[in-house]
């Protein structure tokens, strides 16, 4: 692939002339040099969202505020040669030239470079799910015989993976490690062999915070790639600039908003997006985990107020956290002062953005669990009984009989997770207040059945 395709699937160009001639390329490089000015590139860190308001507006193609959707599979082109130099790579989205959507779609790509702004990247290219994401990104690092360094705490889909899939289908293995004992992380990496150090930066659904910055010097010291999912804290914590190399996301949570689409994103340097879009040896490419143009549209809507939906999340979280423990409960919220991460995830969180919109409750036992949320849902309309999380309304979930039962109770208990384990992502629908009253009335209910265990 031409270099100058690295880059251009960032940062794509302005519309190209009638003909097929590449007229306007270089002034396209020039744009995309100076937007990366103001990331991680040139050494230099903004706030997220003064980043995602520094990014290139796409306007509609009659001058409307919204950019158009591109809805088409294939593209034409005015002249034959054209197609033969697309196919090599001299000629590619960096210069406004498409050839089908499973390999560049010019609003995938816009959501791209948004996402890129978020996390501070180079390059960013945005899937069909946050699954796909990690799989892909995942069998574009390691080889047939390569080995991984994974978190013990981590979603249940991503530890299937990397537990059964991967060493079944691609011979990849996998040693799974306590993310805080770096000992353990530096004992478990195989000369030669490990290629990726991943984990959450916020585990699920324990809520462990990864040291970023340690971790990635210990994996880089070895020569290894670090991989961090942070679909747990969009705007609260920015893995590449604490070192991560790629970042990835399940754009269907925080960052939809809506709980109305699977979509998700690998954030990266442009070296790695552009080689998983390779013609021939690229994951994304061949796998085709492609996003549709229309949903890429709709999410490109709501990435600008994602900053004001993550400040809110995260106030109610600490909010009702520190009512609910002052009640006695257990509660594991990482805002929490005797959280044992709480110095860790300040030290290293963006300003102003809270600590999280995700808390649990911890009911001990399974019968405790499910009865707490039947009154939250039931009888006080607290919020909904859902996996997934990021939604306006509150979801709630028992996380070892759902998002982490693909895990067996032996794994389950390596990484934290307690059978009456309440994960609570909450919303900021009605007022604060409001909201509290509801959950305080289920607490009480649940006091009157004899059903709550205080701490």
């Amino acid at each position: 692939m031409a270099e100058a395709r690295a880059h251009g699937f960032v940062y794509a160009s302005k519309k190209r002339p009638g003909s097929d001639d590449a007229d306007g390329g270089e002034d396209a490089m020039v744009v995309a040099k100076k937007q990366m000015i103001s990331g991680p590139v040139a050494g230099v860190w903004e706030d997220p969202a003064a980043a995602l308001a520094g990014a290139r507006h796409e306007f509609g193609e009659h001058g409307g505020v919204n950019m158009s959707i591109e809805a088409s599979a294939t593209f034409t082109v005015m002249e034959p040669e054209t197609m033969r130099r697309m196919f090599t790579g001299e000629l590619g989205p960096d210069r406004d030239f498409f050839i089908y959507s499973r390999h560049f779609n010019p609003t995938v790509l816009n959501l791209g470079r948004q996402m890129a702004a978020l996390e501070g990247t180079e390059a960013a290219y945005c899937t069909a799910s946050g699954m796909s994401a990690i799989s892909s990104v995942l069998m574009q690092l390691c080889s047939s015989g390569g080995h991984i360094v994974a978190s013990q705490a981590l979603y249940g889909g991503t530890h299937a993976l990397l537990t059964h899939f991967l060493p079944r289908a691609c011979n990849i293995t996998t040693t799974f490690v306590d993310i805080r004992d770096h000992a353990a992380v530096a004992a478990a990496v195989v000369q030669g062999r490990t290629k990726v150090l991943y984990f959450e930066s916020v585990s699920n659904p324990t809520l462990t915070v990864a040291d970023i910055p340690e971790l990635c010097r210990l994996a880089h010291d070895k020569g290894v790639t670090v991989v961090v999912d942070n679909t747990f804290a969009p705007m609260v914590l920015s893995p590449a600039r604490l070192g991560a190399d790629v970042v990835v996301h399940s754009i269907s949570k925080f960052i939809s908003g809506g709980a109305d689409i699977i979509a998700g994103a690998v954030c990266g340097p442009a070296k790695l997006v552009n080689s998983m879009m390779d013609l021939h040896q690229g994951a994304l490419m061949l796998l085709g985990p492609t996003m549709n143009a229309k949903v890429a549209f709709e999410l490109s809507e709501r990435i600008p107020h994602l900053a004001l939906r993550m400040k809110e999340h995260c106030n109610r979280a600490l909010t009702f956290a520190t009512r609910l423990k002052k009640m006695g409960l257990k509660v594991v919220y990482p805002g929490l002062e005797d959280h044992p991460d709480h110095v860790l995830l300040k030290s290293m969180a963006n300003k102003d953005y809270g600590y999280g919109g995700l808390m649990c409750v911890d009911m001990e036992t399974e019968e405790r669990a499910n009865r707490l949320m039947h009154h939250l849902q039931n009888v006080t309309q607290f919020g909904f009984m859902a996996v997934s999380l990021g939604y306006y309304e509150t979801l709630m979930s028992c996380s070892g009989s759902s998002t982490s039962s693909e895990m067996s109770e032996e794994e389950q208990a390596l990484a934290g997770i307690s059978p009456g384990l309440v994960r609570m992502s909450v919303g900021y629908i009605g007022t604060l207040e409001q909201k509290w009253g509801q959950l305080e009335k289920a607490i009480a209910r649940m006091g009157e059945f004899g059903l709550l265990k205080k701490n």
